[in-house]
């Protein structure tokens, strides 16, 4: 999919030399990969203490009958 971006010049220059980029293309996409972990992480973590468990699982009892 071709997408136009206008992206500030020194922004993504920079962007490029920090990541050892050889393309503009390549650091865009290295953020973008980045942007979006970051905000799966923010969803993974509102999810602690959420989350009910049973105090008297043993797992290794589990991991014992596979």
């Amino acid at each position: 999919m071709a997408t136009n971006l206008q992206i500030e010049d020194g922004l993504i220059a920079k962007a490029v030399k920090l990541g050892h980029h050889r393309t503009k293309k390549a650091a865009v996409t290295q953020a973008l990969t980045d942007y979006i972990h970051h905000l799966e992480q923010e969803n993974i973590l509102s999810l602690f203490g959420s989350i009910d468990f049973a105090r008297g699982y043993d797992y290794k009892k589990q991991r014992a009958k596979a």
